[in-house]
């Protein structure tokens, strides 16, 4: 057996309609425990209000926010994995197909950045970016569309061997210039060293950690704890209604590089939009978040 085109644009539609609908489990458990911790009642008032709202989602089948953003989608391909057909244009047409039957229907969020004409394709359109996975019979999707509170945000600088307070104080500048508009609580992924592009791609995959789990490196932990308590001292708050919750989490990832070193952070918005899933050769699929 294989795992052909139509089971691959079969699930990557299914994952991004998925994905705008239901929060997944471990951003709804965040909510409530931000909910319980915190000492702003206009903030408890507005994630009490952030967990109705996911509730009413997943039980209607609405989206839980009207901006879908873009399909982006991270894919790890096993070494081991069995592909048959054209499964790069799968991902189009799986786009292509959910614009057509999903409802609510999706608004015309795909931008021509040089001619700012709006539509449901584009060029490169869905994003996609791929990695390998040694000896895995399997290839791994994972879809997390961006849109403007989770994508304008995001930067980078590239620093020349920047002792690690200079990177802290850069990752803080970030969260302060976005205050509330990246729409917290947030998870903010940090990607630091490699190259331009390798740098960017860290800070992304960190987003999509599971939140709880801290980088397995003793000094990289801390400094995710570190940072996450200075976000949380800013006092934006849910949706910038003051509080201490701020951010859900601040993931760090890094690379080995050159004497330059970029630092790249990226946002993930209160929903925590992601959903993946993994298919097999044998044709079983297992959905995770």
């Amino acid at each position: 057996m294989a795992i052909t085109y139509e089971i691959v644009k079969a699930v990557s539609a299914d994952l991004y309609g998925s994905s705008l609908k239901k929060i997944p489990e471990d951003t709804k458990a965040a909510l409530r425990q931000a909910r319980s911790s915190e000492s702003d009642d206009n903030a408890r008032a507005t994630i009490d209000t952030m967990l109705r709202s996911a509730d009413a989602a997943e039980q209607t089948m609405q989206f839980v926010c009207s901006d879908s953003g873009v399909p982006e989608y991270l894919v790890r391909i096993g070494t081991e994995a069995q592909l048959s057909g054209n499964i790069k244009q799968a991902f189009v047409d799986g786009f292509a197909y959910l614009v057509e039957m999903i409802e609510p229907p999706l608004l015309m969020h795909v931008q021509n950045p040089l001619t700012r004409e709006r539509g449901y394709a584009g060029k490169d359109m869905p994003l996609v970016s791929y990695d390998l996975i040694d000896g895995a019979d399997y290839i791994e999707i994972i879809c997390s569309p961006k849109a403007l509170g989770s994508g304008r945000w995001a930067a980078m600088e590239i620093f020349t061997s920047p002792p690690l307070d200079v990177i802290e104080k850069y990752i803080l500048e970030c969260v302060l210039k976005a205050g509330s508009q990246a729409c917290p609580p947030v998870v903010i992924g940090v990607g630091i060293g490699g190259s331009f592009d390798y740098c960017a791609k860290l800070a992304k995959q960190a987003t999509l950690r599971e939140l709880g789990k801290r980088n397995p490196e003793p000094a990289v932990a801390a400094m995710e704890e570190r940072l996450l308590k200075a976000v949380n001292k800013t006092g934006f708050g849910p949706m910038g209604t003051g509080g201490d919750s701020t951010a859900f989490a601040v993931h760090v990832e890094y690379a080995a590089g050159h004497g330059f070193t970029p630092v790249a952070v990226s946002f993930n918005c209160w929903i925590n939009r992601k959903a993946g899933a993994r298919i097999y050769n044998d044709g079983r699929i297992e959905r995770f978040e």
